[in-house]
């Protein structure tokens, strides 16, 4: 099998993405239902519409289909899907109506956009099954960030385990079920996940 070129940086015309073996990722992806386009249309304009963005999501906007164990037992499945083999999943967050995922990319194995697609495609599929609904269950483009070096990465990792408590949803962030910081701190550690970078 042929491996996709990393396409370095491009856009689809919605955000621009940045591609490329052996770097650290932090990637965020939302429900399809997450966001009024709107609110995502005013935002863009601004000059810290990210940060914009991402406040928006933490208000719980949407259906919020993450808010189901089996649901959010699934899409973190599909994290874990592929860990060791095309990624090193250092931490991630799933929240009600948003994920966050940090990982480092190995290199020769799949571009950035083939894992987002692997994970947004299997788990739209059988969440809809689940849900008894059809339609468009992730929303189009995702967001991603390489991290330029060690520091940057600490500071992701934190705020990626901090969003539930931020957002109100929790007190510490390892109670928090749908995340690394939970996984790092409770007995599932040790039988469902180990970081790959300690």
């Amino acid at each position: 099998m042929i491996m996709p070129q990393p396409k370095g940086w491009h856009s689809r015309g919605y955000l621009p993405h940045f591609d490329s073996p052996d770097t650290v990722q932090f990637v965020t992806f939302r429900l399809a239902d997450s966001l009024p386009r709107r609110v995502v249309e005013g935002l863009r304009l601004a000059d810290d519409g990210i940060q914009r963005i991402d406040r928006e999501l933490d208000t719980g906007l949407g259906e919020c289909w993450l808010r189901s164990p089996t649901i959010s037992s699934l899409v973190q499945d599909s994290l874990f899907h592929s860990d060791g083999q095309r990624y090193r999943l250092l931490a991630w967050c799933l929240m009600p109506n948003h994920v966050h995922v940090v990982i480092d990319m190995l290199e020769g194995k799949a571009s950035l956009g083939t894992i987002v697609r692997s994970w947004k495609s299997f788990t739209a599929r059988r969440a809809n099954e689940q849900l008894g609904r059809s339609g468009a269950f992730w929303h189009a483009d995702y967001f991603d960030r390489y991290m330029r070096n060690e520091d940057q990465l600490n500071r992701t990792i934190e705020y990626v385990e901090q969003n539930p408590v931020k957002a109100g949803l929790v007190s510490e962030p390892a109670q928090w079920s749908w995340s690394s910081a939970h996984f790092r701190s409770s007995r599932f550690h040790e039988r469902a996940w180990r970081p790959a970078v300690q």
